[in-house]
């Protein structure tokens, strides 16, 4: 009966294990769709990756809501040429995923090539059956 309860336990460990395993590979798949999204500045994506209650905060402190942040992205008002996500991290706590990372993008806003280089925080909820963004926060990364 002990060997009984003993497997019993390593088996429900092991599901818990890969329960959490399939989150975070869905929470990551959905930045990647979210990255593309910011970078061909499809509309409809960048809609469908976006909580309605979005709060999306730059580092300079201005924060936009999900119909700003759409737009800036989807108009070409904030073009992204190439984004890289470097130091990434997951965690994922029931419907609730914070993802950091760090974001390297070149830039062509309003026909000026820029550069950004910026720590992340992602928030993401479980809505029904998809992860959508409900917060994101950028910071300035220390200077080395």
């Amino acid at each position: 009966m002990k060997k009984v309860a003993v497997f019993i336990f390593v088996l429900t460990i092991h599901f818990a294990v890969n329960a959490q395993t399939v989150a975070e590979k869905g929470v990551l798949a959905t930045v990647e769709k979210m990255r593309l999204a910011m970078i061909s500045g499809d509309r409809k994506a960048l809609e469908q990756i976006a909580a309605t209650d979005l709060s999306y905060g730059h580092s300079s402190g201005k924060l936009e809501d999900k119909a700003t942040f759409v737009e800036t992205i989807a108009s070409g008002k904030s073009d992204f040429v190439e984004i890289t996500l470097s130091n990434q991290t997951v965690k994922v706590t029931g419907n609730t995923a914070l993802v950091r990372h760090q974001l390297d993008a070149k830039t062509n806003d309003g026909g000026k090539p820029g550069e950004v280089h910026l720590g992340i925080l992602l928030v993401w909820q479980k809505q029904g059956k998809e992860w959508k963004l409900l917060g994101r926060q950028a910071y300035k990364l220390p200077q080395p």
